[in-house]
């Protein structure tokens, strides 16, 4: 019974959270940025760190794979390694977007707490250099990355697995919506 009382619980905050009052024309204006930026041969470059650049790996193969949205995420050992190397580990990526992205791009960043200093710092060489950007954090309505985008999504939950999975299913809802439909062949 205490199993079943947990899991109730546990899918009743995702309910609580999908009841987000602007969350169907929030996705629709990422998925129209993101469309706008491959009309005019703009990539998509998505960015974080643990299970959220889990997340941004699986996004950005399915947005080029299913949705034919050149997508790509940087966060391979050598790069992560040489750069944090170099120049510190909350400079990977803010260098990586040096090095890759361009005014005409689109960057996503995800920080499950909106705190995490390589993602903040990412942010603002965005807004910095005019780089279009959109974030996903959860935690504190008022964390550090909430307000750095053009768009920001935000998890109202402490909970990592929570918010993880919300940023995925928000992330996967966006590519089929561009797709056109969920249902689709793996070829």
């Amino acid at each position: 019974m205490k199993d079943k009382n947990s899991i109730l619980e546990y899918l009743h905050e995702f309910k609580k959270i999908w009841k987000h009052e602007n969350i169907i024309e929030e996705l629709t204006k990422a998925k129209d940025m993101i469309l706008e930026v491959n009309r005019n041969n703009g990539k998509i470059f998505i960015f974080g760190n643990g299970g959220s650049l889990s997340i941004a790996d699986h996004f950005a193969v399915d947005m080029t794979k299913n949705a034919s949205v050149s997508t790509l995420s940087l966060g391979n050992s050598s790069m992560i390694t040489c750069l944090s190397n170099d120049y510190g580990y909350d400079k990977w990526i803010s260098k990586s977007i040096e090095y890759y992205v361009n005014e005409n791009d689109l960057v996503i960043l995800i920080s499950s707490s909106g705190s995490s200093l390589n993602i903040i710092n990412a942010a603002n060489i965005c807004n910095e250099k005019k780089i279009n950007l959109i974030t996903f954090s959860g935690f504190d309505v008022d964390n550090q990355l909430k307000e750095k985008g053009i768009l920001n999504f935000w998890v109202n939950s402490r909970a990592y697995n929570v918010v993880e999975n919300i940023h995925q299913i928000w992330l996967l809802t966006i590519v089929d919506m561009i797709i056109g439909k969920s249902e689709y062949p793996a070829s």
